[in-house]
């Protein structure tokens, strides 16, 4: 099975809100999830559904938005309540089973066979699991049920909200072959447009080509997208491996990035959230990862191990910088992650000829009074000028 939460930053910002007296849900308004602090380069993290209706996709421009709906109404992120749904979401899930392999946040994979002797028919297990998280937790998921992983997720993506839908092995030339190109899983945008360039317009003509033909243009990729196409795939559930000592936080965009800008952006906003964290426990972090997943999903990182432990925002963000910097391949991007790890509660502090006096203190003391000021009056009413960009340099903020 493939468990999905259905718009997860937008509906968990109305479970948020709505908890916090508000008198209407906005998924049912013209709402969406972003930051903008930055006036021309903020960008769509979630949309509701009213907006989606008028052309609003995930990653464009806010300002574009605008220009769709004058009426939007724009939420900032939150992703300290984001982690705590998340959270919610697989202890719940683990309740049922141990075999759950976490994609994201907000999607993971669970391996249904080894438990259905105790509940029983697969169907009737996603249909209560769905409507307990609706009950209990005040959001709602999609649930694909087939024989494989690609087939779950390909039917979770299937009509949405609050839906179960299968994919088994009698209905994927009913079901999938006639899908447009693009909706199969792992085929990017641009893997779509050649595909279709091939006069390859839906599922059911790729799962129709040959490896020969197809070689020329995707060389290894070929036999994986024929593969596909046929609803093959032989992958197993990998248990979710967690870093027990570190923290972690990571977004998942229904549309790719292609400007590292953009992907900057989510970086900043989730290491001032984590490095908040850190501060409230008084912990400091040893290691700084960047994780990166492409419109094919395919996962790759860069880390660096710091000379010096930390847990000041401005640090660990110049350093995830450098680490995008240097993995950068202009390719669409889908997944964004950032992971402090190495945690521990002891500051040991390596000096250097080069280093410049008491920057270390006045940055801790920066941290702690932002902090404070954050508790006070909300996570968005102050923002450090260092991390809102080179390119406001000049005006007022």
């Amino acid at each position: 099975m493939h468990i999905d939460v259905n718009n997860a930053f937008l509906s968990w910002t109305a479970v948020l809100l709505l908890k916090e007296g508000y008198k209407y849900d906005i998924r049912n308004s013209y709402a969406i999830i972003g930051d903008e602090d930055n006036k021309r380069h903020g960008i769509v993290l979630a949309k509701s559904t009213p907006i989606k209706k008028l052309g609003v996709v995930t990653a464009e421009p806010i300002f574009m938005a605008r220009k769709k709906c004058p009426n939007l109404k724009v939420y900032k992120p939150n992703y300290k309540w984001y982690k705590k749904m998340s959270d919610s979401l697989f202890e719940l899930i683990g309740k049922y089973t141990p075999d759950i392999q976490k994609m994201s946040i907000d999607e993971c994979f669970i391996d249904y066979t080894p438990i259905k002797h105790l509940y029983g028919d697969e169907i009737k297990f996603a249909y209560k699991l769905k409507d307990e998280i609706k009950k209990t937790l005040g959001f709602t998921v999609n649930v694909g049920i087939a024989n494989n992983k690609l087939c779950a997720k390909m039917a979770s993506d299937f009509t949405k909200p609050d839906k179960v839908h299968t994919l088994f092995k009698n209905e994927i030339d009913t079901k999938m072959k006639p899908l447009p190109i693009g909706d199969l899983f792992l085929v990017g945008k641009r893997t779509a447009e050649k595909l279709k360039k091939l006069n390859i317009n839906t599922i059911g003509d790729l799962s129709r080509c040959s490896v020969e033909f197809l070689y020329p243009y995707f060389k290894n990729q070929s036999s994986k997208l024929i593969e596909s196409a046929n609803g093959i795939d032989n992958g197993n559930i990998e248990k979710d491996k967690t870093v027990t000592k570190g923290l972690s936080n990571s977004t998942t965009l229904n549309h790719n990035l292609i400007h590292k800008e953009e992907v900057l952006e989510i970086i900043e906003a989730i290491s001032e959230n984590l490095t908040a964290q850190l501060r409230r426990e008084k912990r400091y972090a040893n290691v700084v990862r960047v994780i990166l997943k492409d419109s094919n999903f395919k996962s790759y990182s860069h880390q660096i191990k710091l000379k010096n432990a930390t847990n000041n925002t401005l640090k660990v963000y110049e350093t995830a910088k450098k680490l995008l910097d240097e993995m950068w391949k202009d390719d669409p991007i889908r997944l964004v992650g950032l992971s402090l790890d190495d945690l521990t509660y002891e500051l040991t502090y390596q000096t250097s000829l080069f280093d410049k006096g008491n920057n270390l203190s006045q940055n801790k003391q920066l941290d702690e009074v932002v902090d404070k000021i954050k508790d006070k009056y909300g996570r968005d009413v102050i923002k450090k000028a260092s991390l809102l960009g080179k390119k406001k340099i000049g005006k007022k903020y």
